[in-house]
């Protein structure tokens, strides 16, 4: 969590993880189309159904059935990669090519506070989670709602919160979805900060298009996406299964079903608007059946991170998937081994966009600043992961093997003095001295380090600036707004 100008995306040296065969990604590719052509998906829009009969998908009573040449004709027209525009040219993503981005929590009506306390969260805490995003490097996307102010009316806060996310922070950041209004204004703002041409040009939006399942599409989501990808704006197709509910119990048939119902919601995009920008989005996880209570950061979800990572690949698709999710309470050793174990999946499997990768908790109700800290940790120690095994000549270190004889020690070296300050990941928030040290510094766990950290990062916060006219404009757009909200 350093200074904010040293943001770079994951760029991946090695090969992605790949859990399925051929004969097992044929298998979830045959289910999928069958479920497609035989079963359908539901489109509650009118206009949505009369564009896909039009161009070829069976339409009857709100079902959309689609034969498999159709899928793929109409797939294949979506970008194998895009860029996504940020406020700072110098903090443009692209999303698919092998570069994984991350983005924090999203969504949460509570947070927890550095005080302790688990309450509603405001307007100030939505402002404050954007500053962090902002400042750290590891979070290479603002996001969206990364919590609800929810002190604020439902019919307005998306204008203040983009409002927010432009003001407060220089990179990439989501659209609302809330509605198709909300849709509109989020590009109606975009086009104040980059201009009409220049977001179809390059998208400087990215929407998260949730899929109803099973097998639904609701008039609201499609409203958004309708909006998003007429104006050239990029869509994340992003079905919420949970195993045994919403989908079948097992994750084979849970897998199928995503597939089909992300496939359904890009064809529909490119239908609307050939070459549009889309996502491959997976959300996937268990539930107890005892209480209801969806289970995240399980093992079931993980290996379906990995798997649909594939299918998306299979589409030539970049891929939303992962995050550091857990249905912990608190930011604890359950909160840190699910978190781990979810983001891992994401990483190895060259997930292109990893959404909730910092400050979730509590099976996302809760959007945590301790966690937010402890999860950029994780966050930058995986970026050192990904760059792999140098075996250059100077790595190999062959001068300083030589200069040291048998018994001797290589703190004193050449080579050591060299490398020494940028050889190893720095120590951050987690601690490596002796007890006695730690304790004579306070005996501080990492929570406590975390909360220090954000208070630190929050005081000494100043927001990228932003052109006077430009910002003038855009408080204007959203007085206006608020004076005839619909």
């Amino acid at each position: 969590m350093k200074a904010r100008h040293e943001c770079q995306p994951i760029r991946h040296t090695l090969p992605p993880h790949e859990i399925l065969g051929r004969e097992g990604l044929e298998r979830l590719h045959k289910a999928s189309s069958r479920i497609l052509s035989e079963l359908g998906v539901e489109f509650q829009d009118e206009e949505a159904l009369e564009i896909l009969r039009a161009h070829g998908a069976r339409v009857e009573n709100g079902i959309a059935r689609f034969e498999p040449r159709l899928v793929e004709e109409w797939v294949a027209r979506a970008p194998r990669q895009f860029v996504q525009r940020a406020r700072n040219p110098r903090h443009d993503v692209t999303l698919g090519g092998g570069q994984t981005i991350f983005a924090p929590v999203y969504g949460p009506p509570f947070v927890l506070d550095l005080e302790g306390r688990r309450r509603s969260s405001t307007l100030e805490d939505f402002q404050n989670f954007v500053r962090l995003a902002s400042r750290t490097p590891v979070i290479h996307h603002t996001g969206g709602a990364i919590v609800e102010p929810t002190d604020l009316p439902v019919e307005t806060r998306h204008l203040d919160m983009l409002l927010n996310l432009i003001r407060l922070s220089d990179k990439p950041f989501m659209g609302s979805v809330t509605s198709p209004g909300h849709a509109a204004d989020s590009v109606a703002m975009a086009e104040i900060l980059f201009g009409k041409d220049g977001i179809r040009e390059r998208p400087a939006l990215l929407a998260l298009i949730n899929a109803n399942s099973p097998r639904r599409f609701d008039g609201r989501m499609l409203g958004a996406l309708k909006v998003y990808a007429r104006a050239r704006q990029a869509v994340v197709i992003t079905p919420f299964l949970l195993q045994g509910a919403m989908s079948p119990v097992t994750l084979a048939g849970a897998l199928a079903q995503q597939n089909a119902e992300v496939l359904a919601g890009i064809v529909l995009t490119q239908m609307i608007e050939p070459g549009a920008p889309a996502v491959y989005g997976s959300f996937l996880t268990t539930i107890d059946f005892r209480s209801g209570q969806p289970i995240f950061g399980s093992p079931e979800s993980q290996v379906g991170t990995l798997a649909s990572a594939q299918l998306a690949r299979h589409h030539g698709l970049p891929f939303r998937g992962g995050g550091a999710f857990t249905s912990s309470k608190l930011p604890d050793a359950q909160a840190a081994a699910e978190s781990v174990m979810s983001l891992l999946p994401a990483l190895t499997s060259h997930a292109s966009f990893v959404l909730h990768a910092a400050g979730w908790l509590e099976n996302g109700l809760v959007a945590s600043y301790e966690k937010f800290a402890l999860d950029c940790e994780i966050l930058e120690a995986m970026h050192h992961w990904s760059r792999g095994l140098d075996l250059c000549d100077d790595a190999l270190a062959m001068d300083s093997i030589t200069e040291v004889p048998p018994g001797g020690q290589h703190l004193e070296t050449e080579h050591t003095l060299r490398h020494f300050r940028k050889g190893f990941r720095g120590t951050g928030l987690f601690d490596y001295a002796s007890f006695e040290s730690w304790s004579k510094e306070g005996g501080l766990d990492a929570r406590a380090r975390a909360g220090s950290r954000i208070r630190e990062l929050l005081r000494d916060d100043q927001p990228p600036p932003l052109d006077r006219a430009t910002e003038k404009e855009l408080a204007s757009f959203v007085t206006r707004r608020k004076e005839s909200p619909g």
